[in-house]
């Protein structure tokens, strides 16, 4: 069962998962459905809904059917306009026992998808990894770029979605793989994450990540029955939890959990947030070998 106190959304019903998009290709709706029934009955949350760059008819026949095999709430997961529209038209909340769905998600470069709580209120994901300067994109490299842009997006989605309030607001804050972090990327997300759960104005903001991506480019390993990818993860959210993060998007195939003090995996990554460069890669090689 997930942590206390963490909501996961199911990730699987995601294109980029090469054996989705297969069930996604050979129009296997029964095999989609069975992923969501899979998540509901493991403890998510909320289930992940990503249909990649197909149809909006699509995104809106699935959530219909996704919603008559699971009363968990759903995450219209696209950046694309007409597939989110699609997906919240078709959404019905009582059919989530009243709970909202989730748009994942809303970035600074595309404030106009907040125009879609017209069709349907959501809890936004608001990602605050980058901001605009200059009219570009520029990644936040620093813990008060990510902070400041965590104020200006929550000050936005306030003045677009008129009755929205912080506990329907999900920051994320933008996680890189940790195998090839060497400008210090985790240590800007956590000292971001410290700013943003010490500032009054966002109390009961929500903060979410992306797990998956954290591990993405380690060797799947297992050292004295202790799987070492989604132990690192376990060792990010003992970190990250007190920090506000109390989402992920994630796998209900992994076994999340709150680590003691000293563990190995704990151990790693405070040295890691500790260290700079090519030290930060060495220490997880180090933790790995």
């Amino acid at each position: 069962m997930p942590i206390k106190g963490l909501s996961i959304i199911g990730e699987s019903i995601n294109d980029s998962v090469p054996s989705t998009r297969k069930l996604f290709d050979d129009g296997n709706m029964e095999g989609l459905l069975a992923l969501a029934r899979s998540q509901d009955e493991k403890g998510a949350a909320y289930i992940d809904v990503n249909i990649g760059r197909r149809e909006p008819s699509l995104m809106a026949g699935l959530v219909r059917k996704i919603q008559g095999v699971s009363s968990k709430p759903l995450s219209i997961d696209t950046p694309d306009m007409e597939i989110a529209a699609a997906g919240l038209h078709a959404y019905d909340a009582q059919r989530a026992g009243g709970r909202l769905p989730v748009l994942n998600s809303i970035s600074p470069l595309r404030p106009e998808m907040f125009s879609l709580f017209k069709i349907k209120p959501f809890m936004p994901i608001l990602m605050i990894s980058e901001r605009v300067e200059g009219g570009q994109s520029a990644p936040n490299r620093t813990a008060e770029e990510t902070f400041r842009t965590a104020r200006d997006m929550v000050l936005e989605a306030r003045r677009a979605c008129p009755g929205i309030t912080n506990e329907h607001l999900i920051l994320d804050p933008g996680i890189c793989p940790v195998g090839s972090d060497s400008e210090g990327n985790l240590k800007r997300l956590l000292d971001g994450m410290h700013l943003i759960h010490d500032d009054p104005d966002l109390k009961r903001v929500h903060a979410s990540v992306g797990l998956s991506n954290f591990t993405v480019m380690l060797p799947q390993k297992t050292r004295k029955g202790m799987p070492l990818r989604s132990t690192l993860e376990s060792a990010f959210l003992t970190l990250a939890m007190p920090l506000g993060v109390d989402m992920i998007i994630g796998s209900m195939a992994r076994k999340y959990e709150r680590l003691p003090p000293g563990h190995p995996a704990l151990a790693c990554l405070e040295d890691f947030v500790r260290m700079d460069g090519f030290d930060a890669i060495l220490r997880l090689k180090d933790f790995y070998s």
